[in-house]
């Protein structure tokens, strides 16, 4: 079988997926924006290719030849649509039919700008593909893994609206699945966590597997700001901001059938997540 690109390897995303792959002896070519190179470890069956997802540089060269790719795009980045653009029409020129783009749970949700720009981004890999498969996931349950093992959860949301977390892995063995079978082609996954629960409630389970207190704590919106959302450019922060105040209002709640489907057993619980030996490497890098 040929390569598989996978689009983003770098990030917690694009490594589980790379994991999952390897793991059925699949080789890879672990796509990456070049600053992020030395990030991936090589090995007999993953090889990295740089590419610029803004300009397009390299990502013809990236798929070229391969069987599959998957893209997930860096988180809440103002050129969503562009880069989809530049996998999908490199995709269709270069012959590769199979492409699974990961999008996120509840993409029409007008009150987060960068859950649009995914829609959007949708609809082009969707006009240019048809045979492209959308996984929609929610927020990872990886997200509060490191927290929860420090003794103290802090959001800058409300603690008491509920959440479908997902398992970064269970989502990474869907990809894998839709990357590696026909029968996914042109279907579109919503993928929830089996269980609703608060971040009040994530932690209150977390104290009890891990046999030690753990906080749950909600940081002023404006000290979230002020801190680690001073250092991102002023889009990012105003979307990242604009999902924090849907969180407040409502959280991220969707529905785990078809989640249970794809995996044909349970998906994994925050119990389960918390009860692995030692965190995930994915859960390492937000």
């Amino acid at each position: 079988m040929s390569d598989v690109v996978v689009i983003g390897a770098a990030g917690k995303t694009g490594r589980a997926v790379t994991r999952a792959l390897v793991d059925r002896g699949v080789s890879v070519r672990a796509a990456v924006h070049l600053g992020r190179r030395s990030t991936v470890h090589e090995s007999d069956l993953v090889r990295v290719v740089p590419v610029d997802l803004v300009s397009g540089m390299g990502v013809e060269a990236a798929v070229a030849g391969a069987s599959a790719v998957y893209h997930m795009a860096p988180n809440v980045d103002s050129n969503e649509v562009r880069m989809a653009s530049h996998i999908a029409d490199s995709a269709v020129r270069q012959g590769v039919s199979r492409l699974v783009y990961h999008s996120v749970l509840h993409p029409e949700d007008a009150s987060m700008p960068h859950h649009l720009r995914k829609a959007k981004a949708e609809t082009t890999v969707r006009t240019r593909l048809e045979s492209t498969t959308i996984l929609r996931p929610s927020a990872y349950l990886q997200n509060l893994e490191r927290e929860a093992r420090s003794g103290r959860i802090e959001v800058p949301y409300s603690v008491d609206t509920p959440f479908s977390n997902v398992d970064l892995d269970d989502i990474a063995q869907i990809a894998a699945d839709a990357l590696l079978g026909d029968e996914h082609a042109g279907e579109t996954y919503d993928l929830a966590g089996p269980e609703e629960l608060t971040v009040r409630e994530m932690a209150g389970i977390a104290a009890d597997v891990l046999g030690h207190p753990v906080d749950a704590v909600r940081l002023p919106l404006e000290e979230w700001v002020a801190d680690e959302g001073s250092h991102l450019v002023g889009q990012a922060r105003a979307d990242l901001v604009a999902m924090f105040r849907c969180y407040d209002r409502e959280g991220l709640v969707g529905n785990p059938t078809t989640l249970r489907t794809l995996l044909g057993r349970e998906p994994c619980t925050w119990a389960d997540v918390l009860y692995r030996p030692t965190a995930s490497p994915a859960s390492m890098d937000r």
